[in-house]
Parts: structure tokens; C-alpha cells; sequence
């Protein structure tokens, strides 16, 4: 039963770190394989072409599954899916200690992306139940810049215990933190109105702070299929696709790219290679705070997310010129403004389905977004491997991905629309036959 205090408590902040850990934990354990690659390709006899493959096939398993993951996590809670999906990644990144080729790596980072599946569907769902709209843009951007802590830390991190203890360890070690989180999670969690330390103040203020009330039944207007009809669940698609295009060259490329590209040795690279992350990070909070603070002031939430996605996107383009300058502090300096602005971007993207997802669908419409999008986490190591082979430079990698920024910042700013909950056809006539 819920206590009235008069002073509203503030639990679902708990729940923001936790959501925060579970992308941090995440984006590590799916870094490590990058911050090894030099190792693993060494070790293995692997070329620039396998190894892109060896990385694209996390993407295949982590992009076919976003949906399942959505349908699962808004039917059984998300409670349950996201403590699932941490246990099952961390147990497959720990396994990747025992890969003895191409063949095994390959079956590991495709249970891994199995696993990752669930972790920004479910985030989307709990921020949907557990928070007001005014305060939805800096949840995405807190949760969503565990991405940029996990593969900031990633670096030093797993550069240290790689030359320390071998590529291994880092693995084991990552899959351990995982489950540590999955505990605490599965003890704490549960929905706002069942939660044992939430009062009814807080309750209220979260309710009446929102426009759709996700979580109150299980009721789904529509299947998933059904969304795509949708133009802003098209645009929201196409857009992220070219977002992930070009910041999964940070999370697969970038180690190789300082290292082949610019020369710098193996442990520079793993300092070097936090600047870009811990940039995105800052740029990332601050977006959220000041989007959140302008929907406060009375601008229209259209304006507001599109601020955030056209303009975080064209600064994005800064990529495609960080290969051609001679200087190696110049060209690290363009990929964190490119990194700063995809950050810019991503706190608007993982605060739309919670602003347009029908009733009880908001994980469903974060994983369709987030498979559509990671079909550039696919292309991206693929195509990035096979250029770098074919013209043994990383410029025409880097042009590519810049020329993506700028196709997603046009289908943000003219594709598209007013950002409002999707309402389906047969709900409008039976409200207004009730009236």
C-alpha cells in the first residue's frame, strides 16, 4: 500500500542509474572484442575482411531480435526481460574466453547480440512507466550515455588486462560485472506502483505528468507490423540506421583506425581512444537537460526532439573530414565532434517511442527502430573492413559514414512529423462513440 509524506520520494532516479549500468555493462562487453582486435587478429591469422565479419555478426542475432525483445519485455515486464537479457550477454561474453578461431567468435558475438537484444527495448519501457514527459529527453540521455562510459572505460580497461593477463581475461571479467548487476536489478526493480519504496506523491507526479499512460493494463492497439505504416515510425527507422552507420566505425574501427591509420602504439590507443566517447558523454547530458528544459519553457515537443536530431546529425558530418586532415590531434578532435553530435541525437531518438509508441507498445517501437537501426551496425563493419582491404585507407570509410549523418539529419528534418502518440483509427471512433 502506498504511504502518503507529503514529500514525494525519488525512486525512479534509482531505477535511471540502474538502467545506466545495465547500457554501460553493455557497450563494454561488446567493446572488448574491438579493444582486442589487434590481438585476436594477430593470434588468429585473420584479415581485415574476416575480422569485419566476425563484428557484423553480433549485428545480425542483436538486430533480428530487437523486436522479440520489445513484444517480450511490454508482455511480461520489463522486470523480468532486462535481468534475462543482462544474465544471458554476460555469460556469452564470458564464454568468448574459450574461442579458438573465426568460427567460434563468430558463434559468441552472435549469442552475445542474442542477449543485448533486450537491454534498450526494456530501458525505453521503464522510462515510458517511470517518468513524466518533462523529464524524458535527460532519462534517455542518462541511460543512453552508459554506452559512451562503457566504451570510454572499455579502452584503458581492457588494454590493461589484456597486456597484463592475456585477451581472455577481459572477457571473463566483463561477464562477471554483468551478472553482479543482474542481482541487484532482479532485488530492487519492480513497476512504480508496486515498488516497496515509492510513495504516492511520486506516484502522482509521474501520472500527471504524462500524455499516455504506459503500464496501467496489458491492452495493445496494434501488432508490430502495424507500426510501420506510420510515417514517423519510418522516419524514426531510417534515421537511426544512419546514425548507427557511422558511430558503430567508434565501436568496431576506431581501435584498428589509430593504430593502422595514425600509428599510435597499443596502449595509446587505448587513452587515446576514450576522448571521442567521454566527448559524446558531456554532449550527450547536456542535450537531454537543455531539450528537457525548452519543453518546460512551451516550445512544442516536435521542435524540441528535431532541434536535437537535425543538429546533433549534421555535426555528426564532421566524420567524413577526420580521415583527410594530416594531423593526428586535428583528426581526433573532428571524431569527437562527430561523436558529440550522434549523442546529441541519440537522447531525442530513445526519448521518441515513449513520445509516439501507442498504449503499451513503447518497447515494441524502441526495438523496431533499434532493428531497423542496426542493420547499419551490420552494413558498417562489413563495408568499413572491406574498403580498408580493397584501398588499404580508412578515408573512404570515413566518407561514407559522413555522407549517412547527412541522409539522417534530411529524413529527421523533412521525414519526420509532428512528434505525438500514435492513436489508431479503430481507438478514435470508439472514443468518440463513448462521447
Amino acid at each position: 500500500m502506498l504511504k502518503m509524506t507529503g514529500r514525494k520520494t525519488k525512486v525512479r532516479w534509482n531505477i535511471a542509474i540502474l538502467m545506466w549500468a545495465a547500457i554501460a555493462i553493455n557497450y563494454l562487453d561488446r567493446t572488448v572484442l574491438s579493444a582486442t582486435t589487434p590481438s585476436l587478429m594477430k593470434e588468429f591469422g585473420l584479415n581485415a575482411g574476416q575480422m569485419g565479419i566476425i563484428m557484423s555478426a553480433f549485428f545480425w542475432s542483436y538486430a533480428l531480435f530487437q523486436i522479440p525483445a520489445g513484444w517480450l519485455a511490454d508482455k511480461v515486464g520489463q522486470r523480468f526481460s532486462l535481468a534475462f537479457s543482462v544474465a544471458w550477454w554476460s555469460v556469452a561474453t564470458a564464454l568468448t574466453a574459450l574461442s579458438q578461431g573465426m568460427k567460434s567468435l563468430l558463434i559468441f558475438r552472435v549469442l552475445l547480440g542474442l542477449g543485448e537484444a533486450g537491454a534498450y527495448p526494456s530501458n525505453a519501457g521503464v522510462t515510458a512507466k517511470w517518468f513524466p514527459d518533462r523529464e524524458r529527453t535527460r532519462v534517455s540521455a542518462i541511460f543512453d550515455s552508459g554506452s559512451k562510459v562503457g566504451t570510454a572505460l572499455a579502452m584503458p580497461l581492457v588494454v590493461w588486462l589484456m597486456t597484463s593477463f592475456g585477451w581472455k581475461v577481459p572477457f571473463i571479467v566483463s561477464g562477471l560485472l554483468g551478472l553482479i548487476w543482474v542481482m541487484i536489478w532482479w532485488t530492487y526493480y519492480r513497476d512504480p506502483e508496486k515498488h516497496m519504496y515509492v510513495n504516492k506523491e511520486e506516484i502522482t507526479y509521474i501520472r500527471d505528468g504524462q500524455v499516455k499512460k504506459d503500464g496501467l493494463d496489458k491492452t495493445q492497439p496494434l501488432k508490430w507490423y502495424q507500426l510501420l505504416k506510420y510515417r514517423n515510425i519510418q522516419a524514426m527507422c531510417i534515421g537511426f540506421f544512419m546514425l548507427n552507420y557511422a558511430i558503430y566505425f567508434f565501436i568496431t574501427w576506431f581501435p584498428a583506425y589509430l593504430v593502422q591509420e595514425r600509428g599510435f602504439e597499443l596502449m595509446k590507443m587505448g587513452w587515446v581512444s576514450m576522448i571521442p566517447p567521454l566527448f559524446g558523454l558531456l554532449a550527450e547530458l547536456c542535450a537531454g537537460l537543455f531539450s528537457d528544459w525548452l519543453y518546460t519553457k512551451g516550445y512544442s515537443l516536435t521542435f524540441v526532439r528535431k532541434l536535437n536530431l537535425v543538429g546533433g546529425m549534421l555535426l555528426a558530418t564532421m566524420i567524413a573530414f577526420a580521415g583527410v586532415v594530416h594531423s593526428p590531434i586535428l583528426s581526433i578532435a573532428l571524431l569527437s565532434i562527430s561523436y558529440a553530435g550522434l549523442t546529441t541525437a541519440a537522447c531525442a531518438i530513445w526519448s521518441l517511442p515513449g513520445d509516439v509508441a501507442p498504449r503499451n507498445m513503447t518497447s515494441i517501437v524502441g526495438g523496431l527502430q533499434n532493428c531497423v537501426s542496426n542493420m547499419g551496425g551490420i552494413l558498417g563493419p562489413i563495408v568499413t573492413g572491406f574498403i580498408i582491404t580493397a584501398t588499404n585507407s580508412f578515408i573512404p570509410a570515413l566518407i561514407v559514414s559522413g555522407v549517412a549523418t547527412l541522409i539522417g539529419a534530411l529524413t529527421y528534418l523533412f521525414w519526420l512529423g509532428k512528434v505525438e502518440p500514435i492513436v489508431p483509427k479503430e481507438e478514435i471512433v470508439t472514443n468518440n462513440l463513448s462521447l
